[in-house]
């Protein structure tokens, strides 16, 4: 695969427009056919080229969180980045760059840092302070959130923001750090039901994203929690949910939808 260096008018052009439009608008600079871009808000640099005349469009990536949530195969061909990956069209270069940036902004420890500069010069001595940061952290909980989540509860996909809850999974008071709790492997974009219910340990999820329900859930609640498909978990969601799994005990399974 032989990289357009330089870029031609055409493919610079692209290359901008997709950055651009995924939140990418920082210029970086152009080296050996690869333009690179970057973001005020999303971590990591992006680099963009293309593989010559109807040939195709090339990323690559250096935040190793984003690579390995995406979760693509790489091409090899030379470049920067710690991986490379091809793409057939534009559409699919474009869908693949709006998660780098979702991800970008809400993967550790982008949240931290946001939060950092949120409550930058806010006292925490008293009880009232404490909880106007404590509300500060959680709003940016919830947003990252709902960009790691795609703005939809994975269980029952649904979208309404209204009905979306944040939830943790180790709660915020028993995090041993702000770091641990603005993770946003530490939280799960639930419906208000389903929250509820994870909140009170009187659900909980396996390793494979599949609802486990407290003997003390009554039949019709249970009936009432109705889901489409299991969660997608990281290695990082189920280490902490093996503690949640602990809070909830005598745990009854559900085969699913």
């Amino acid at each position: 695969m032989t990289i357009e260096s330089p870029q031609s008018f055409v493919v610079r052009e692209e290359c901008q427009k997709a950055a651009s439009q995924n939140g990418f608008r920082r210029i970086l600079g152009e080296e050996n056919g690869w333009a690179a871009f970057g973001s005020t808000t999303a971590h990591g640099v992006i680099h963009l080229a293309a593989s010559g005349p109807q040939g195709a469009w090339l990323l690559a990536l250096d935040h190793p969180g984003v690579i390995q949530e995406l979760s693509l195969p790489a091409v090899i061909v030379s470049g920067p980045g710690r991986a490379r990956f091809a793409f057939g069209t534009l559409g699919a270069l474009y869908a693949v760059l709006h998660r780098v940036y979702e991800l970008g902004v809400s993967l550790p420890d982008a949240p931290l840092q946001e939060f950092e500069r949120r409550i930058a010069g806010l006292s925490r001595a008293t009880e009232a302070q404490r909880l106007v940061v404590q509300r500060i952290g959680q709003d940016v909980f919830r947003e990252r959130l709902m960009d790691y989540w795609q703005g939809r509860c994975p269980l029952t996909g649904i979208s309404d923001s209204a009905l979306l809850r944040a939830s943790h999974i180790i709660p915020w008071a028993d995090c041993e750090s702000d770091a641990e709790r603005l993770d946003v492997h530490n939280g799960l974009l639930l419906s208000a039901l389903w929250d509820a219910a994870f909140d009170r340990a009187l659900v909980t999820f396996d390793d494979q994203g599949r609802p486990e329900f407290s003997p003390s859930l009554s039949g019709q609640a249970r009936g009432e929690l109705r889901w489409n498909s299991p969660i997608s978990l990281t290695d990082e969601h189920r280490r902490r949910l093996a503690r949640h799994r602990e809070r909830v005990g005598g745990l009854s399974y559900d085969t699913g939808p």
